[in-house]
């Protein structure tokens, strides 16, 4: 028998091993120079004796790269352009807020507002990813603008710090990526690569069919097709110029669904394939890449419904393939999720703003009251900790407790060994350069930010604070620590439920829509998209919450049966959807019984953790 080796961190409590737990993958250089190039702002307020002008620029800078994650230009526009504008709109808002209250000290005042403030970004962050970062970003910044001492007045903080971002952006939208076979400023390679990975995600779940791979294979395939899909989802950059290719490029996407149903299907059905099978779903992800036609396919195998149903697709993505600047089917299931997103939410977002609200007006207290020159690291540093994407809670204690004794006693010595700003301008660069690598975990994202945000208070004109630094983030952590673990009123585990209420809606809407209308492919295509989608992220925040301590993981104890139960319910909704591919074709009695057994089977999970 074989036996799957055990990795160290398996003997670990789940909040222990996910603070060794970081991201792999090659490392992005685009991303790496971009934050390189991101300094520059700030190099030349220095240069023209500025360098206070400098820093709400760096500062945007920095809040920009680490929202630049892969992905397409088209996305990066709204993935950094708002949060962005929520940052200025926020520097703005807490220059006046400082000026109201006299001085940015007040121990009544300031904690209510920024109480108030973080309860309605809590809220709004719970809707979605870019909402988040709007949220963070706007009470980031909030903070800032009224506690650090600028000459600048607000509303040129705010400028500054949209064209620090907004620089950022530009290299994003204007700079090639390595590889990239189109021509002009503008190129498609990211749309292209995210559409060639579904083919390729295609097939390597046909290889995988039969054996234990199937089931990853199965998660990445949907993993594809939602990168896709985001990446397909932004504005038209060049309206004119690229709508011939942008229509091909949706054409080829769509082109994707039949084939993604075809294989889901065919690893329910859990029988092996023919390794020719693969060949076909490769050369369309390598048509995509270099945008020229499809070639030859291998001949069709038409032994059982799941097999047409795959060459079926196939010879559908070869029409499309060759025919490729005609409408775009796809659009639909592009623009279906947005309502996805929004329902189910209202209990995790008045959780998660409660507790936003608290972190920002418990910190502002205590650091108002220290009286300490820094005071408002505290608060900017607790809106960070509090964001459940970071990982669980007591994960992002830690990481934040070591990445900045860390990043502290790094510059500590930097400031020993050299002096003058244009080292701290090289130490921003150098910093802005690591930021796409660092995200891959907490820690290291911590100290690289530590020693930037230090180096713009050199900057800034402020005394040294390394030491100060460790302090404030240590406090934030036990701030932080303290209050994601009050009980407050209502039912934990708001956010799981909500991921999961999302889930099973869109699963039962596919399987409705199944059985009432099979022969509404396109409708169908949207809607199981809906459903895999969802159920991504229903175990998305199940993975978080079951490696939270204890005291919290217990509220979403079993959650992940329900989620097994909806995944079986959706792959056979998949593969009964093949079965009555044609209108004459019936529903088997075997596949009948089976989604039956899986209704049954997540109405009993489902009820489980309500009791």
């Amino acid at each position: 028998m074989v036996t799957t080796p055990t990795r160290p961190t398996d003997r670990l409590p789940p909040w222990l091993a996910h603070v060794l737990r970081a991201q792999r993958g090659p490392v992005p250089w685009n991303a790496v120079l971009r934050g390189a190039l991101a300094a520059a702002p700030l190099l030349v307020t220095v240069l023209a004796e500025r360098p206070t002008a400098g820093v709400p620029a760096a500062l945007g800078a920095m809040l920009a790269g680490i929202n630049d994650r892969p992905g397409s230009r088209r996305a990066s526009v709204a993935r950094l352009g708002l949060p962005a504008l929520a940052g200025a709109a926020g520097l703005l808002l807490g220059t006046m807020i400082a000026t109201a209250v006299g001085g940015g000290r007040s121990l009544l005042v300031l904690p209510a507002v920024f109480g108030a403030l973080g309860l309605l970004a809590g809220a709004l962050s719970s809707t979605g990813p870019v909402a988040s970062a709007c949220g963070t970003q706007v009470m980031v910044a909030v903070v800032i603008g009224a506690g650090m001492p600028l000459p600048e007045p607000g509303p040129l903080r705010a400028l500054l710090f949209l064209a620090g971002a907004g620089w950022l952006l530009l290299l994003r939208l204007l700079l090639p990526s390595p590889g990239g076979s189109g021509t002009g400023p503008y190129r498609l390679d990211g749309e292209r690569e995210a559409v060639a990975a579904v083919y390729e995600a295609v097939a390597r779940l046909l290889e995988a069919t039969g054996g234990p791979g199937a089931r990853p294979g199965r998660a990445a395939l949907s993993a594809a097709l939602d990168q896709a899909q985001d990446a397909l989802a932004g504005p038209r950059l060049r309206r004119y110029a690229s709508s011939a290719a942008e229509r091909r490029l949706h054409a080829r996407y769509a082109a994707a669904y039949p084939l993604a149903e075809a294989a889901t299907a065919l690893a329910w059905a859990g029988v092996p394939l023919p390794a020719r099978v693969v060949e076909g779903p490769r050369a369309l992800a390598a048509a995509v890449r270099t945008g020229g036609p499809c070639g030859p396919l291998p001949a069709p195998a038409r032994a059982e419904a799941g097999s047409r149903a795959l060459d079926d697709a196939l010879l559908r993505a070869a029409t499309a393939f060759d025919r490729p600047a005609g409408a775009q089917p796809g659009r639909r299931g592009i623009r279906s999720y947005a309502a996805v997103l929004g329902r189910a939410r209202s209990a995790a977002g008045r959780e998660y703003g409660l507790r936003v609200g608290l972190c920002c007006a418990t910190s502002t207290v205590v650091a108002q009251w220290l009286h300490h020159a820094h005071w408002y690291w505290l608060p900017a540093t607790t809106v960070f900790l509090v964001k459940p994407d970071l990982g669980p809670l007591a994960s992002r204690v830690v990481c934040r407790a070591v990445g900045t004794v860390v990043g502290a006693a790094f510059f500590g010595l930097l400031a020993l060994l050299v002096s003058g700003p244009y080292p701290l301008v090289v130490a921003v660069a150098c910093c802005g350069a690591l930021l796409p690598v660092a995200t891959r975990h907490f820690a290291v994202q911590t100290a690289v930010v530590t020693v930037l945000v230090l180096s713009l208070v050199l900057l800034g004109g402020e005394p040294p604070a390394s030491w100060s630094r460790v302090v404030e983030s240590l406090l934030a952590c036990a701030t932080v620590l303290l209050v994601g673990h009050l009980p407050l009123p209502g039912r934990r585990g708001h956010t799981v439920r909500a991921a999961l209420d999302t889930a099973v809606g869109a699963a039962h809407r596919y399987l409705g829509h199944m059985l009432d209308a099979p022969e509404d492919h396109t409708g169908r295509g949207a809607l199981r998209r809906d459903a895999y989608r969802s159920l991504a992220a229903a175990r998305t925040a199940i993975d978080l919450s079951s490696a939270e301590l204890p005291a919290v993981a217990r509220h979403s104890a079993g959650s992940e049966r329900v989620a097994g139960a909806l995944e079986r319910l959706i792959d056979t909704t998949t593969a009964c959807a093949v079965q009555l591919h044609r209108p004459t074709a019936g529903l088997p009695r075997s596949h009948a019984d089976v989604l039956a057994a899986h209704l049954s089977e997540l109405d009993r999970a489902w009820a489980a953790p309500s009791r």
